[in-house]
């Protein structure tokens, strides 16, 4: 390499991914006035590229429906979950064709390689961990200790909910904190009529509007200029033109590019952090580039790992050297173990009589949430399971197409609203487990030469007994209601298919069982950092992402510190 080349690849910091937590960690890093590379694997996407957004369902083809030979040869993973390719949305979807995984036992890995990651197409529910979470492990004598509190990411929680515009409404619950809330999407008239009647007959069970990352009102001096208030239009995963749901594209980046000290180099499938053996740091990082397949290094003071649960902890897998002869930061051997996601797929359904004088306007983009209120004291303790649950649901009127309706008949029918239907389902926490891994297969290489990423993970006897009592605790919730017609469902979901996986790179206070500290930093190569779902210590039930925000937000502060103090 030149003189001149090497410093065009010399950066302040590298961030590994422009996903939710890439982003995030890229906008801190610049606005502390560091130059910047952000490396994606995949396509430039700039806010208001989003093909699908404006488009209505008659406009979709095949009723957007993809066909099963389509189907069959890119998503043959992915498809196995019915209802996430679709035409509206695939255009965001990794295609398996391109980059397919094996499976010791059947994991369901969700990708987007764009600019954004899948903060395009996020369920943006924001919720705050407490204590009960990041107690548990301790208490229990499962898995290690998480080497943070509440107070210490409290300060944190309340930045970036400022930053991302979360709306919902607080209730005092200490097992999700109240936090720095817009207001909320408020409960329709079914849906508030539902949380009156659970709550007399179960006050533990709280049936709340859930906390979205949707804009409710819009500040300018906040939001940058860059983003607008929610329209209703329920089309987010297609991408928001508003920039009205937070997104790395419409929120971080954009905030990042305008101090003048970023650069996003799509195409880049980083292969491996460098290793200094000299300085016991890494240089820099390795990459592949995907349209030329060219090997260029780039070099920098600090990295930050944002590349996914999996992404991040593949390429540490993949970044061997004499020191590290498996995986970069492994000396405690729990790089790629203790995968976790949230187990779903049970649930339950119903229909509310009554209130047929009321209906709502608009779609908005949430329904109800029900906090977890299992095993948070000794009076909701239960002697089969540990750790608990929470639910997401919604009550709309529905309306069926009527059979054997054709012309005026069928369009007079069609407009008449049907009756209310309630419909909720539950996420429940997986616990760390060793055994539930993901590892390389260097013997299996794809046309990057990169091996192989295997996934060898799976429900065990704790999620399976949690299930059981998910779906009984929601059938008593819609009978409280009143509800008729209830049915129910318990199809077991394997890991990754809920989308919040994490673990594998996981927290701790001991070096030796653990592989980064309580500022996210590696305990072997201290200006590395991980701030993904790889970090997680344990799952919780509250969806992830705001957690992963408030982390990295800390961690660059830490960072900076440390560099201010010359000790990176």
């Amino acid at each position: 390499m030149s003189t001149q080349e090497s410093k065009e690849n010399t950066f302040d910091a590298i961030v590994i991914g422009s996903g939710i937590s890439g982003g995030y960690a890229a906008m801190e890093l610049c606005s502390k006035g560091y130059k910047t590379l952000v490396l994606e694997r995949g396509r430039m996407v700039k806010h208001g590229e989003y093909p699908t957004a404006g488009k209505d369902p008659w406009e979709i083809p095949s009723q957007n429906v993809v066909p099963h030979k389509e189907k069959e040869k890119d998503y043959f993973q992915q498809n196995r979950l019915n209802w996430w390719v679709n035409q509206d949305n695939k255009h965001w979807i990794n295609k398996d064709s391109d980059y397919s995984y094996d499976e010791v036992k059947r994991f369901d890995w969700i990708r987007g390689h764009h600019v954004g990651g899948r903060s395009i197409m996020w369920g943006r529910h924001c919720y705050r961990w407490s204590d009960l979470d990041f107690e548990a492990n301790k208490n229990e004598g499962i898995g290690v200790d998480w080497p943070i509190r509440y107070k210490d990411i409290e300060p944190w929680y309340d930045k970036v909910e400022t930053f991302v515009g979360v709306s919902g409404q607080k209730e005092g619950l200490k097992q999700v904190p109240d936090g720095n809330f817009l207001p909320p999407f408020p409960l329709n008239c079914a849906e508030q009529y539902f949380r009156e009647e659970v709550a007399k007959v179960y006050p533990e069970r709280v049936v709340t509007p859930g906390r979205v990352a949707n804009l409710t009102t819009y500040d300018p001096e906040v939001h940058k200029g860059l983003r607008g208030q929610c329209q209703s239009r329920n089309r987010c995963w297609r991408g928001c033109p508003f920039g009205a749901y937070f997104s790395s594209v419409s929120a971080t980046l954009p905030v990042a590019e305008a101090t003048g000290n970023l650069t996003i180099r799509p195409h880049s499938i980083v292969s491996e952090i460098v290793y200094d053996k000299g300085s016991k740091k890494a240089s820099g990082v390795r990459i592949i580039d995907a349209e030329t397949k060219e090997e260029i290094e780039f070099s920098a003071r600090i990295v930050f790992c944002n590349a996914s649960t999996v992404g991040t902890t593949a390429i540490l897998l993949n970044s061997r050297s004499e020191s590290f002869p498996n995986g970069l930061g492994n000396s405690s051997g729990e790089l790629g173990h203790n995968v976790m996601d949230h187990h779903y797929g049970m649930g339950v359904w119903g229909k509310l009589p009554g209130l047929e004088d009321t209906y709502y306007k608009g779609r908005k983009p949430v329904g109800f949430y029900i906090p977890r209120f299992r095993n948070i004291d000794e009076q909701t303790k239960t002697k089969d399971y540990l750790r608990g649950f929470g639910y997401q649901g919604g009550i709309n009127r529905v309306s069926n197409n009527p059979e054997e309706l054709y012309g005026e008949a069928l369009k007079d029918a069609i407009f008449k609203p049907g009756a209310y239907w309630a419909s909720m389902t539950a996420f429940g926490e997986i616990l760390p487990n060793h055994e539930n891994k993901m590892f390389l297969n260097f013997d299996k290489r794809d046309k990057y030469g990169m091996p192989t990423i295997t996934f060898d993970a799976e429900l065990r006897e704790n999620e399976m007994k949690m299930r059981k009592d998910a779906v009984q605790c929601a059938i008593e919730m819609l009978e409280a209601a009143g509800c008729t017609n209830i049915g129910s469902y318990n199809d077991v979901t394997a890991p990754g298919a809920c989308i919040h996986e994490m673990g594998t790179a996981r927290m701790g206070r001991d070096p030796k069982t653990s592989v980064l500290n309580k500022w996210n930093q590696m305990h072997d190569v201290p200006n590395v950092f991980v701030t993904d779902g790889a970090c997680m210590t344990s799952s919780g039930t509250q969806n992830p992402s705001i957690t992963y925000l408030a982390l990295t937000a800390r961690a660059v502060d830490y960072a900076d510190q440390q560099i201010k103090a010359g000790k990176l």
